[in-house]
């Protein structure tokens, strides 16, 4: 099975259409499987006293106004939902409330996604699971025994997921990686494992991939010195390709490990020992 490859958007879009479909084309020029958004209903996430703070950004002088300049609606929604179906590559979001679930609903995305941020927040689990579509979990952030509950939950619903090793933090230092974990959670929850990564370049995802997970997400964006909180852990363009053409080589080069002769090796064999095959 291919890895299935997500150009995490998020919100590096910074609120403009025209940059979420540029990311689109990027993601799907790259050979990426999906592409991935985040939606919030800010009065749902924030608390009023946090969004009446300062904050200075290109909107504005409190985090309202950055919050509220980074969120689509359902009119850029829909235009993402028509863009992607243009260029042939599948999209959806993870929600960061109820509503917000609720209102993803109405583009019939393929996928689910749980944030790592949202693995403790129960109801949000349980309605992505009655939904019943794939859905990833990352796993940041969490203990063992919140990913036990989180898995329940998504067993109980008979929902298919699989998980995703993720370490929450921007950029990631490359010595917390710790991508031993695909193992431990493969073997602890007998189910596919991806990889969520906010590290700076390239090497630690191919590791990932070459310890058999069957998901990769890497933030993606136009140039990593635009505004926004992301950036920096994202991938620009000619990384983007540089890293699905080096995973789909990897993929084909871990093989079935079973040891034989090659067809391919039988002449080469012949000839670099004939100097002792005469002699038995």
């Amino acid at each position: 099975m291919s890895i299935f490859i997500i150009a995490e958007i998020g919100i590096n879009h910074n609120g403009d259409i025209g940059i979420a479909k540029d990311l689109i084309t990027v993601a799907k020029e790259a050979g990426c499987d999906a592409v991935k958004f985040q939606k919030r209903t800010i009065e749902l996430v924030y608390s009023k006293e946090l969004l009446d703070s300062p904050r200075e950004s290109p909107w504005g002088a409190t985090q309202r106004a950055q919050k509220e300049g980074l969120e689509f609606g359902y009119e850029e929604y829909k235009e993402i939902d028509r863009f992607c179906g243009e260029v042939g590559i599948e999209w959806f979001a993870s929600a960061w409330d109820l509503e917000s679930q609720k209102f993803l609903r109405q583009f019939n995305c393929k996928y689910n996604k749980i944030a790592s941020a949202m693995l403790t927040y129960e109801p949000l689990l349980e309605m992505a699971a009655s939904e019943k579509k794939h859905t990833f979990i990352s796993t940041g952030m969490s203990t063992l025994e919140q990913i036990d509950r989180a898995v329940e939950i998504f067993r109980n619903a008979g929902c298919p997921f699989e998980l995703m090793h993720c370490i929450s933090t921007y950029p990631m230092e490359d010595e917390d990686a710790n991508l031993n974990c695909i193992n431990t959670l493969r073997e602890r929850y007998k189910c596919n494992v991806g990889y969520s990564g906010h590290e700076v370049g390239l090497a630690v995802s191919y590791a990932a991939a070459a310890l058999g997970i069957t998901s990769l997400e890497r933030h993606v964006t136009l140039d990593r010195a635009m505004y926004g909180s992301d950036q920096a852990a994202s991938v620009e363009p000619m990384g983007l390709k540089s890293l699905v053409g080096a995973v789909r080589k990897i993929e084909k080069a871990m093989g079935d490990g079973v040891i034989g002769v090659l067809a391919k090796e039988v002449p080469i064999s012949k000839k670099l020992r004939a100097h002792f095959h005469k002699e038995y």
